[in-house]
This record gives C-alpha cells, structure tokens and sequence, in this order.
C-alpha cells in the first residue's frame, strides 16, 4: 500500500492536534512506528504487489518531515547522508551506504541531475492538470539539493495555486488511530486468519525476528502484508525522507499563497483496506512471500530504475506482468488490484476535475502505479475529454 483533521497549508499546529500527535508515538513502539510510517507511505505509491495505497501512520520523524512542510517556517529535514531510515526495525540491518563524498556509488557515478520520474501535462481548453507520478520512499541522488526537480516540474510547481496529493499533510497526521483501529487486533489473530502453509512462510521469514514477529500475529493480514513489503525496500536502500511528496512540500510551500490538498479522505482510504475480504488479504500476504526478500529488493530496484526513466505506461506494464507471475489467485488479485488502484484511480481524476478550473492549474501528485495502463489516471483523463502529453 500509501490521515484525519484539518491542518491548513499555511497554517500553524493546533495544540490538539500536537497533543494527539504526542500521545499516538508514546503509544507505538518506536521500530513499529518506523515500520508503518513507511509501509502507509509505500502502500500508496506502488499497487496491490508492491504498494498499495496508504500513508503513513504512527509518523517516525522522518515520515513527519512531509507534514512539517505544512507549519510556516517549518520545512522538511533532510538527514545526514550515512543515517538511512529504518535502522528502528528489529532485526533491520541496513545495507551499507555509498560514499557520495567519493562521487561514486555501487551503481556507478552520483546522479547530479534530478531524475525523469513520470511527468504529464493533461489540457482540455483553458484548464490543465499537471500530473507527476511519485515514489513515497526514494533515494536521496534522485533530488539535488539545488534542483530537486527538473526545470518543466519546476515550472508547473510555480504556475500552479493548488498541490494535490493522494491524502492532504493535515490528513496524514493523524492517520495512527484509524490505522490502529482497523488494523490491529487486541490479541493475536494472523495466524487463525490464514491458511497453515502461508503462516508457516510468514513464520519463517521472519524466524530471526522475534519481536517483529510478535508483533505482526496482533495485525490484519492487510497491514502484515505492507509491513512486510517495509522490509524489503528498506532493504533495497530507500528512504522515507526522500519520498517524492515531501520534496515536492520543500518546494511549494516556499511559494506565496499555495495550497495543499487530498484527493481522498482517510476514510475512503482505509475503507480500500478494511473493505477487502479475508481472501484478498489472503491474496496480498501471498504475493510478497512468493518470493524471496532478495528478489522482492531487485523487484523495488527495477520499480525505481523505470521511474527514473519517467515513462508511467512501461511501469503500468512491469507491475502487471510482475502480478501475474506472483498471483496465488488470478481472479482474486484482479479484485485486488481493483479496489486498491482502479477504483481509487477514478476517484482521484473525479477530485481533480473539480480542483482544477480555467485558468487554474492544478499539480497532481499520486503513486506512480496509478497513472499507466489501461485503467490510469492518464487514461482516464484522455476518456473525459484531456489531452494528455508527457512533460
């Protein structure tokens, strides 16, 4: 997979809401906290296989760097280059860094241009949405410091009044409860949700994690299921500081009189995750445990090397063919991948139309799986009349 209350862009944090926020973290265990934070943030970007729309929960600092984007004066943390996020996760050991001071990585030379990510420009008559499919993790030689961004995204940001993300900043913040309520039990309960084998490969992935195993029997098996996905993009080396919307925020908000919104609430949100049956729960854990962590990772670098090159129809096209070849069901994946993409999809171009008007551009920003294909965003802009150009 990818969030309730009413923090303003511009607007300062309320009280109540940092007092609700205070006791949501002394609530979590801090590596549980860690781990939503970026299985919520991942869920949304990348599908039914490896995201699944949502966002983050229980807020570790780093997550947090997104919705600080929102205080006046207040802007997104950037981290030591060395310090990865994630190193809270029990039995979490984060591969080992490359040396930017040395100008290379294990991958070859630093980027010292932003990358491509995909990039559109939607036009019907005087009304345009400009559309940037995201990565809620991400590696820090994708954004520049002096340019994050390359020029044409740079100038959409600037020409555009409103940014709109899947779920708003003020949405994110307080996102911990529902996420609890509705995916948490109050005593063990995957392991009477799912079939023996599939727990005893659950078991076994995580035989040399006892507390995250402990801690995963308490949840639905759609939250095991992103937690699991946390695991092994964390250990593919991305971060959650540099997910996409947080860079974006850094930019945007420094401009005078913008504003951020949601395209969904957190409840339509969550209700893609609540709302699925226990089979198609069922179906998610078994995608990410149908193969090995190693080739979940070199899957999370394929998926970010495609975004690199920017081209949402050839990530559209890899995420289908790589749900086919995992599908424990075919026919029950497919509900899957329309209630936690299509039917989201088509809310999110439903909401952008009516953000959007003449002469007022609209920046739209969602997880690169939902703009490609058949069923995409881009697609379905181009049925209501768009013209639909890459940027």
């Amino acid at each position: 997979m990818q969030n309730r209350g009413r923090l303003r862009a511009g607007g300062a944090l309320s009280r109540g809401h940092a007092r609700a926020l205070a006791a949501a973290f002394a609530r979590a265990r801090p590596w549980l906290r860690a781990a939503l934070a970026t299985a919520l943030a991942l869920a949304v970007a990348l599908g039914p296989s490896l995201d699944q729309p949502l966002h983050a929960s229980f807020m570790p600092s780093a997550f947090a760097a997104a919705t600080a984007a929102n205080v006046p004066g207040v802007h997104p943390t950037v981290p030591a280059l060395g310090q990865p996020s994630g190193g809270g996760l029990p039995g979490f050991h984060a591969p080992p860094m490359p040396s930017y001071a040395s100008g290379t990585t294990a991958g070859g030379p630093v980027r010292t241009q932003p990358a491509r990510m995909p990039f559109y420009v939607a036009t019907r008559g005087t009304t345009t949405i400009y559309l940037l499919g995201t990565l809620h993790v991400g590696d820090p030689a994708d954004y520049p410091p002096n340019q994050p961004f390359r020029a044409p995204i740079l100038a959409a940001l600037n020409a555009s009044p409103t940014l709109a993300l899947e779920l708003s900043p003020d949405d994110l913040l307080v996102s911990q409860d529902d996420v609890s309520k509705y995916g948490v039990c109050r005593k063990p309960c995957l392991q009477q949700l799912l079939p023996d084998p599939l727990w005893a490969k659950l078991a076994a992935r995580l035989r040399g994690n006892p507390e995250a195993l402990a801690e995963i029997r308490k949840m639905k098996p759609w939250l095991a299921s992103l937690l699991v996905e946390t695991y092994d993009s964390l250990s593919a080396g991305l971060q959650t500081e540099y997910g996409t919307e947080a860079q974006l925020q850094n930019v945007f908000l420094r401009l005078k009189g913008r504003r951020v919104v949601g395209l969904e609430t957190l409840a339509e949100q969550m209700r893609a995750f609540t709302h699925l049956t226990l089979a198609q729960q069922r179906e998610m854990l078994a995608q990410d445990l149908a193969q090995t962590p190693a080739q979940n990772v070199a899957d999370v670098q394929t998926l970010l090397r495609l975004w690199r090159l920017g081209d949402a129809d050839a990530i559209a096209a890899w995420d289908a063919a790589r749900t086919e070849k995992l599908a424990h069901d075919p026919r029950v994946a497919a509900s899957v991948d329309n209630r936690i993409v299509y039917e989201r999809n088509r809310r999110f171009v439903a909401r952008m139309q009516l953000y959007a008007g003449p002469n007022k551009p609209l920046f739209a920003a969602v997880g690169a799986l939902h703009l490609g294909g058949r069923n995409g965003v881009l697609q379905l802009l181009r049925q209501r009349g768009f013209t639909v150009d890459p940027g």
